[in-house]
């Protein structure tokens, strides 16, 4: 099995550390690359961080981790409460998928309540700001690393 992680991020994560900080914090994707690729370190894994605002492009990125990774943790944005095309791809998928949101959705607007995506994933992160991406990477090693 591949060692390799994609990390796919949605719509206005490329604003991380600009956009709201007061939910979303002061870190950007590039600080999350950084950590989870040390994690990955810890346990032999190699990462690909990814973002788009695009859903095609997610989806694309989805087919093409079908062929390459071993794993998927993804923050699908706001794409997470209405996209049953990324819920679709993420089933073709055949490794573990961690889906991650930064803040606390469940304290938010109750459309953010719900999400497609966990219909697939293997584990949810939430509420735990950017750590929760190092998290899922931490779960991915206990799965597939050394």
């Amino acid at each position: 099995m591949s060692k390799l992680i994609y990390i796919l991020n949605g719509p206005n994560l490329n604003l991380l550390g600009k956009r709201q900080p007061e939910i979303y914090g002061h870190d950007t994707l590039a600080d999350i690359e950084r950590d989870c690729a040390r994690v990955g370190e810890e346990f032999g894994l190699d990462v690909r961080l990814l973002q788009s605002n695009h859903e095609g492009q997610i989806i694309d990125w989805i087919h093409e981790a079908r062929e390459q990774a071993g794993g998927i943790v993804i923050n699908p944005g706001a794409f997470t409460h209405t996209s049953i095309a990324i819920l679709d791809a993420l089933n073709t998928f055949e490794g573990p998928v961690f889906e991650v949101h930064i803040s606390q959705v469940h304290k938010r607007e109750a459309f953010r309540h719900h999400s497609y995506v966990s219909h697939r994933s293997d584990g949810v992160m939430v509420g735990f700001g950017v750590e929760g991406y190092a998290l899922a990477m931490r779960r991915m090693g206990s799965l597939l690393g050394k």
